[in-house]
């Protein structure tokens, strides 16, 4: 093929063919190349700068609420940020311990410079990949599939699949105060023009807005004003496969906003970006700028600010909870305001940065464009926030953009199987109107998709796919016999009462027994833990802390887990009704204009999905079931 009908001046040239490109390098451009690679796919990665590979411009954290338990499923299916995070680590903290184990979610503080440097060595080291330094300017189709691409430099590549992942950097913007500019986080060049070369594929574009809070020199800190945030006490590894022993090696603060913060910030509203109209962008809701909470949150007295190291070899500190977009001698007033940072010394401003994303409802669950085949989105492009939402899609991509290339099946996870399941679901049903963030009540069957369980909900997933080796899938499948095999043991096994016994169960605030008892009946007792047992229990086998963990939580809450099993299997089967693309749902009698509206615009591939969309009734849900009844679909749901 003849790809010089794709130059733009006489510069240019053909640079090569690949089977997959990526278009950027971050989380979600990260996990894409590395599973395409390992897939099997010729794969070659661009992003603006090499030394921003696996970049961290906001947080340098893995994990937190609802977070974790994407990281941990990422990891489950043969991602690497769970990898990344441990080698990085320098804290570990499980968030939510004092509610269910649903809610628990392990956070990773990292490393910042390591993290990076773990990334770049990784995709520079996998085979089948290539990492280049350019900016992607165009994406060319023919015959209504992408076929090539083109740098900034005039580069010209043959390609199969493009993964866009582009963050914040799409016709960024960054915005402190007054000062206004073009320009990617961190200080690096925004990718111009790639947004027209999109649109002119008929991709929807809109405009949304993040923020980063400021950073200073730990030297001008006074931490003992500062409640101290210690890591666990017996932390826990973030990855599956983890080797090593966890290590914390180092301490976050918390401190607060106060009145005289809330005043500042009230006084200078005038010169806020953010409500002067200079921000245009639509900003996430869940992750509100400092300015954003004083006027929003009016009657709080007070705002947690946690106050994180960027990394072992610097003094730079990250002040979590105070993004802001204030001119920056407003900022260095409201920072010392703060208890312990009354002399903080500003090493860089906070900043507010808009850019360009898709509409994530023009995407199928494979996360391709309907419209054009061997496109796909992750990440901040698909209109998400956050490391861990970027991560999960990137890997869903690029795992499809490859499996696409080499004539196989694709991956979907289904809201059934995970969160990973969900944030794609409600992405490119229900669309967002905002930053999309996952939070642990997105999800219908928390208590099933909790974080330690996620290698048994999706390691057959990765093995059919092959994005894990079988030996791995393996593995799983022995740890949890050995957690069935110490539940039926535990049955089996009765003990006398006893002091001892008596002992134990007043300690948990439990009633004492009077004849024998199994040890699974007194492990179903709330306040009864396993290792309280282990005293008494003189035939326990060796396991490990992994295995224990899954035995206490499968005896704690079997009824519930049951009872949500059902409702996941009452939902495959809506799942499994299919609905033709070419519908024609203007001529369904019956259905709402909205809904009809809708259901064309999304095109779902199943009732269940159209149940799902934003719009639809459960009156126009029956009309469906009664058309696909009279289609000759089973639909009696």
């Amino acid at each position: 093929m003849d790809y010089s009908r794709f130059f733009k001046t006489k510069e240019d040239f053909f640079a090569g063919s690949y089977d997959v490109a990526v278009i950027g390098a971050g989380h979600a451009g990260t996990e894409a190349a590395l599973i395409s690679a390992y897939l099997g796919a010729k794969t070659v990665c661009f992003t603006v700068n090499l030394d921003a590979a696996g970049n961290m411009p906001c947080n340098p954290a893995i994990g937190g609420t609802g977070k974790g338990h994407l990281v941990r499923e990422l990891d489950a299916l043969g991602g690497t940020m769970a990898r990344f995070a441990d080698k990085a680590a320098l804290q570990y903290r499980t968030l939510n311990r004092g509610k269910g184990a649903a809610v628990h979610s392990l956070r990773v503080q990292c490393d910042r410079t390591r993290y990076r440097e773990t990334v770049k060595l990784e995709l520079e080291s996998r085979e089948n990949l290539d990492l280049k330094q350019a900016e992607i300017t165009d994406i060319f189709a023919e015959n209504g599939r992408v076929v090539a691409i083109r740098t900034y430099g005039g580069a010209v590549y043959a390609v199969k699949s493009v993964v866009v992942a582009t963050g914040t950097f799409l016709e960024g913007r960054t915005i402190t105060g007054a000062s206004v500019r073009s320009g990617g986080p961190d200080g690096m060049f925004a990718a111009i023009g790639l947004s027209e070369s999109l649109a002119a594929l008929g991709v929807t574009l809109r405009r949304f807005k993040t923020g980063t809070p400021p950073r200073v020199n730990a030297n001008s800190v006074d931490f003992s004003a500062m409640e101290e945030q210690p890591g666990d006490d017996d932390p826990q590894p973030c990855s599956f496969t983890a080797a090593h022993t966890p290590e914390n090696r180092a301490v976050c603060y918390l401190t607060y906003t106060n009145e005289n913060t809330h005043a500042i910030i009230r006084e200078n509203l005038h010169r806020s970006p953010l409500y002067g109209g200079v921000i245009e962008g639509t900003g996430p809701r869940y992750c509100p700028s400092i300015e954003d909470k004083v006027v929003r949150f009016a009657d709080k007295v007070r705002h947690q600010i946690f106050v994180e190291p960027m990394g072992e070899e610097t003094r730079e500190l990250y002040i979590q909870g105070f993004s802001s977009s204030m001119p920056e001698d407003v900022q260095i007033k409201m920072l010392r305001t703060l208890p312990g940072l009354e002399r903080a010394e500003l090493q860089r401003p906070a900043y507010a940065i808009e850019y360009d994303c898709c509409d994530p409802t023009g995407l199928t669950a494979t996360l391709e464009f309907k419209h054009l085949p061997g496109l796909y989105g992750a990440g901040q492009f698909n209109g998400s926030s956050g490391y861990e939402e970027a991560a999960v899609q990137g890997f869903v991509a690029g795992a499809n953009a490859a499996l696409s290339v080499l004539g196989r099946e694709p991956m979907i996870i289904s809201r059934a199987d995970g969160y990973i399941g969900v944030l794609i679901d409600d992405l490119v049903t229900k669309g967002t109107n905002e930053p999309y963030r996952i939070m642990t009540s997105r999800t219908e069957f928390r208590l099933y998709h909790r974080q330690d369980n996620a290698d048994l909900r999706l390691s057959e997933i990765a093995a059919r796919a092959g994005t894990i080796t079988e030996e791995r899938r393996r593995t799983v499948a022995e740890k949890y016999a050995a957690v069935s095999a110490e539940i039926e043991r535990l049955g089996k096994t009765f003990i006398p009462p006893s002091d001892e016994l008596k002992e134990i169960l007043s300690a948990a605030g439990e009633t004492a027994v009077t004849t024998g008892v199994a040890l699974l009946s007194l492990l179903r007792r709330p306040s009864v833990t396993y290792d309280a047992l282990a005293v008494l229990d003189t035939s326990r086998p060796r396991l490990s802390r992994e295995i224990a963990e899954s035995v206490e939580i499968t005896v704690k809450y079997e009824g519930y887990i049951e009872r949500q099993k059902k409702q996941i299997e009452q939902f495959r089967k809506l799942e499994s009704y299919p609905l033709p693309q070419d519908l024609d749902y203007a001529a369904i009698k019956g259905l709402r204009l909205e809904a009809r509206q809708k259901l064309a615009q999304i095109k779902p591939v199943s009732l269940g999905q159209a149940m799902r969309v934003s719009g639809v009734s459960p009156a126009d849900s029956a009309v469906l079931m009664i058309f696909l009844k009279q289609r000759g679909t089973k639909a009696d749901v």
